[in-house]
Parts: structure tokens; sequence; C-alpha cells
């Protein structure tokens, strides 16, 4: 090899950048830290402090900020000047803008997908949707949610539009949290009856109306189990504590 060869094995390849250590790590907490957040396992309203967060996820301060101001853009927690931060609470008013969303979209993305659907997948994310496995139910709820999810993003994707498939998956998102606190935390799965399954068969037939009839009934009798447990586990978890101690009870991610 000659001198020069030598010279160029050695340079960083032209037009790659590493990322720093401090935003890698802030990605990484701030990736399990929603996950806590969305899933309730960080109850909306819990307060906690950047000091709390470095020792969970054993990351440094400007990690850290990473992590914590993402969650901010995204609504996720709020700053509490001298005081740390406090994950954004639910209210009623979440769940009526969520489902008012679902509820005119949903037979939209399925009016759209009639005879375009492939029925194996669907039936796939159908039976995943019912399955009980034997964890605790913070994790059932978990499993039930992201097939769910599968499901009706399976729909929209089959609708063949982009702009309405992403604004369906960022309100599942944000389903997800409400679903988490109401049943999550009144220890209940969510009960789907055969929805899913007539919307299937309507869908596989290409009969349009009737896809978009019972997609929009589901969305509606979906919305009233939610309402029903979240204004319960709003009830129940009325006086949240201060100290977010189960925060740096996790160790390292």
């Amino acid at each position: 090899m000659t001198s020069a060869s030598a010279s160029r094995s050695t340079r960083p390849a032209v037009g790659v950048l590493a990322v720093p250590d401090a935003t890698r790590k802030g990605n990484q907490a701030y990736d399990l830290l929603r996950r806590e957040i969305v899933a309730c396992r960080l109850l909306p309203g819990i307060r906690f402090t950047e000091a709390e967060v470095m020792e969970r996820f054993a990351i440094g301060k400007a990690s850290c900020r990473i992590a914590l101001q993402r969650l901010a853009q995204e609504g996720f927690v709020s700053s509490i000047p001298r005081h740390g931060y406090r994950v954004s609470p639910v209210t009623v008013k979440d769940v009526d803008e969520v489902f008012a969303l679902r509820m005119e979209l949903e037979p939209l993305a399925a009016r759209a997908a009639a005879g375009r659907v492939n029925r194996a997948h669907l039936e796939r994310l159908e039976q995943a949707c019912r399955r009980r496995i034997t964890v605790e139910m913070g994790n059932q709820i978990d499993f039930f949610l992201e097939a769910n999810r599968g499901f009706h993003l399976a729909i929209a994707a089959a609708a063949g539009n982009g702009r309405l498939y992403r604004t369906l998956s960022g309100l599942l998102d944000e389903m997800t949290r409400l679903v988490a606190l109401g049943f999550g935390v009144q220890g209940v799965r969510p009960n789907i009856e055969n929805d899913h399954t007539a919307l299937i068969e309507h869908l596989v037939a290409g009969d349009a109306d009737s896809a978009a009839l019972v997609a929009r009934r589901h969305v509606e009798t979906f919305r009233a189990m939610t309402m029903e447990k979240v204004i319960a586990s709003l009830r129940d978890t009325a006086v949240v504590p201060s100290s977010s101690r189960p925060l740096a009870a996790g160790g390292e991610p």
C-alpha cells in the first residue's frame, strides 16, 4: 500500500456524519420514556425531574435534555419551572377529539379499501387482537393495541391514500394512550365483539357502503367503551404523587 492510499484509507468517508453519543443516548431515552408514557405506566399528571431521567436511563444532562425536548415538542410532557416536568394529562376532550376524527376517517378508509384488501393478512391481525397472552394485564393491553393498530392501518394502506394513512396512524398513536389509561388502569381488555370479522367480509366482497357502515359503528362503540373506562381511571387516579419514584426503578435501557 502506498502512502497516498494509506492516507485515504484512514480518512472518514465523505458525507458520513457520526451521531454524537449524547444525541444517540438521548434518542434512546426518548423512545423508552415515550413508550412508558403512551402505555400509561407513567400516569398522566405525574411529575419527575431531569435527575430522575438521568438515573433511570444512565445518561448525562445533554442526552436527558434531548429526550425531554422531543417529548415536550410532541406534547407528552410539559416543563414546570424549578419543579421539573409533568406528564401531560389526559382529558375527556382528548377522547372526544380523537374519536370524532376516527368516526369520519375510518369509514372513508373502509369505503376506499373495499375490494382491495388482503383477506389472509386482515384475518391474522384480527386473531392477534383476540389472543390472550399469559402475562400481566398491562402487557396484554400493549399486545392488543399493537394488533388493533395493525388491523386498522392495513385497511388504510389498502385504501391507497397516503395522507389518510398518515393521519390515521397519528390518531391511532394518540388512541393508544387513551385505551391504556382506560382499560389498562381498570385491569380489563377491550371487547371488540365481531366488528372486525364483519368488516373483513364486506371489504373482501367489495361492498363499500356496508364496510363504511360497520367501520363507523365500530368506532362509535369503541368510543363509548373507552370514554367510560377513561372517566373511571381519571377518577381513580385523581391524586397523582408528585414524585415519580417508579421512573428510577427500571435500570438501564
